[in-house]
């Protein structure tokens, strides 16, 4: 494999002569398979064989330990860097060599035949508690995502019960009070909100298998939240057209990342219903759109809006990796995957920075409320704009009620006799 990549014979026997070639080969096996392009691996390898020779300079010969030299190379390699450079220029090189080191050991040594992860961690309270997740999953039908929530949550409540030495059946309001107190220190609102809502879940459960002898779910008291407290994140037509311009539509990135944000700003749709999309979602003869991955398993068809429909066939013509998969938006760098939501939310961010838009938590959701916001202000009716937008309750549209911001600004200007 290596000499798919490397010309001079010498050049490939300086790297099978150190003592990390194997590795290296099987890593640039590992890169080829994932469609990287050939000079990323020129970057790359060269810097493994220095790896070789720090590490052997140290007679250090085993990969499972040179593994723990990562750090130590990554700051020699940047001791001899000109100090002139900016803090940019090292953060940026730092992050190259951390990055290459990491993926080099999580192919090379966490993933013996370069498919697999490393194994997933147990559920918390697997031994103490068996069943709660499948209850979450069977009983409850709750997705993917939101039982990652409680594994995380309930992971930091087990790490604390193990600190203190209590066991699940000897809870007590006092102990998870405090556990709610110190936490309260690293999470904010919401966060804590949802670590309450899920020690509840928790603590029924624990109650109903009679491993907790007194139900105390309903005594964990929860963060108010006040209705229609906020108000949304949205920003005005003028600006989602500002953030558009940014869109170099002449490179393939560009005609991917200027069809799904029409896609979030023209039908509001989120981040996760945009990296679901697939060709078959697309009815060109009908003109519409089916969205299927919405919450709660709904479904939406939409009409096809010609520019958002322009925008995927250039997408298609122009810029779509040739792959089979059915999957819509993908990867244009190595490895060549589908994008996930969260790359969608980030492409979002990406473009409302680059605009100057000044936006509290930008991404996906920004183009969302700005989608409902337009609505709310040509006077479609609250339930017209819910079922579009795919809201489940008619309260997730009634906080964009108090955002008449054409009504508020006559209000603003008027001497305000009409006002009863």
């Amino acid at each position: 494999m290596l000499e798919r990549f490397f010309v001079k014979p010498h050049t490939i026997d300086r790297i099978t002569e150190c003592w990390l070639g194997p590795q290296i080969e099987q890593y640039v096996t590992a890169l080829a398979d994932r469609a990287y392009a050939p000079r990323s691996i020129h970057r790359r390898v060269p810097l493994l064989v220095k790896f070789a020779t720090f590490t052997a300079a140290k007679n250090v010969k085993q990969l499972e330990q040179a593994e723990n030299f990562i750090e130590p190379f990554i700051a020699d390699r940047l001791s001899g860097r000109n100090s002139d450079r900016s803090v940019g220029a090292h953060r940026r090189d730092r992050n190259f060599v951390a990055g290459v080191m990491r993926h080099f050991f999580s192919l090379v040594l966490w993933e013996a035949d370069s498919d697999r992860t490393r194994p997933p961690l147990p559920d918390p309270f697997a031994v103490q508690v068996p069943g709660f997740f499948d209850y979450l999953r069977d009983e409850r039908g709750l997705r993917q995502g939101s039982i990652k929530h409680y594994r995380h949550y309930l992971r930091v409540f087990e790490r604390h019960l193990g600190e203190i030495g209590c066991d699940p059946g000897a809870l007590t309001l006092p102990v998870v009070t405090a556990f709610i107190t110190i936490q309260a220190q690293h999470f904010g609102r919401t966060s804590m909100i949802s670590l309450a809502s899920n020690l509840r879940v928790f603590l029924r459960y624990l109650h109903r298998e009679r491993i907790l002898q007194r139900d105390i779910s309903k005594l964990v008291e929860i963060p108010q939240n006040y209705r229609l407290a906020d108000i949304p994140r949205s920003i005005s037509w003028a600006s989602v057209q500002n953030m558009l311009d940014q869109v170099d539509r002449r490179t393939v990135f560009g005609r991917r990342d200027y069809a799904m944000l029409l896609l979030m700003a023209v039908y509001g749709l989120r981040a996760r219903e945009v990296a679901l999309l697939t060709l078959d979602d697309i009815d060109w003869k009908r003109d519409r759109l089916h969205v299927r991955g919405r919450k709660a398993e709904h479904s939406t068809t939409y009409p096809l809006a010609p520019i958002v429909g322009e925008a995927i066939v250039d997408y298609l013509r122009n810029g779509r990796p040739d792959v089979q998969s059915r999957q819509l938006f993908w990867r244009h760098l190595a490895p060549q995957l589908p994008l996930t939501h969260s790359a969608v939310s980030a492409t979002a961010s990406k473009y409302l920075h680059r605009a100057g838009i000044p936006v509290s938590r930008p991404g996906s959701h920004t183009l969302r409320h700005a989608c409902v916001q337009r609505l709310v202000d040509r006077g479609f009716p609250l339930k017209t704009i819910g079922d579009y937008v795919g809201h489940r309750a008619a309260s997730s549209t009634m906080i964009y009620a108090k955002v008449q911001v054409g009504d508020l600004r006559e209000v603003a200007q008027g001497d305000g006799e009409d006002l009863q």
